[in-house]
């Protein structure tokens, strides 16, 4: 068998988001080549504003406990099937990647590490997607709870910028349509 690669290309107009995953287990050994390869992700001063905290395998069943207590309110007050009914959605990605960059008190500094980062998600996405595991980025609310950050290990001047799921699916989502690059550009001329 020939290992044939996406060209950049194909990658791009052919990675979709996907919600819906079949609960196979993402190797660990799979998602940290992926991230060794996505932090070439281009980057103002090299600074390299980011790190990871990385859940796929054993160390799922405790994300579970606390993505149930911050993303399903009343979990409490539901019953084991409405519980694990709510917990599908978060139980059937194969792996999680939490995006964590620094909050740099300049502004130009925080806008760029943001941008940076926001590169590195999508080499992650292109680079799983070339492996054919899909993955979503995800950013509820919960990710700034106080209580959220501290379960994760978020240090005062860190900002969670995603929660990436990343996992197997058995159903490609048909693309959505997109706007004309001619609905978009302008072509500049010099204003009197």
């Amino acid at each position: 068998m020939i290992d044939q690669s996406l060209t950049v290309r194909d990658a791009i107009i052919q990675r979709r988001s996907i919600k819906q995953f079949n609960g196979q287990p993402v190797e660990r050994d799979a998602l940290l080549a992926i991230l060794e390869d996505a932090i070439w992700a281009p980057n103002h001063q090299l600074r390299q504003p980011w790190r990871f905290v990385v859940a796929c395998g054993k160390e799922l069943v405790e994300l579970y406990d606390v993505l149930k207590e911050f993303a399903i309110p009343k979990w409490k007050e539901l019953s084991e099937d409405e519980l694990e009914k709510q917990m599908k959605k978060f139980k059937t990605p194969g792996g999680y990647v939490f995006v964590i960059v620094p909050e740099d008190a300049r502004q130009k500094e925080r806008l760029e590490d943001y941008a940076a980062a926001s590169m590195l998600v999508q080499n992650v996405q292109l680079l799983a997607w070339d492996r054919g595991i899909g993955s979503c980025w995800k950013t509820p609310g919960y990710l700034d709870n106080p209580k959220f950050r501290e379960a994760l290990g978020v240090k005062s001047g860190e900002r969670i910028i995603s929660m990436l799921q990343v996992g197997y699916f058995d159903e490609m989502p048909k693309p959505k349509p997109r706007k004309s690059v001619d609905e978009l550009i302008t072509i500049f001329e010099k204003q009197a």
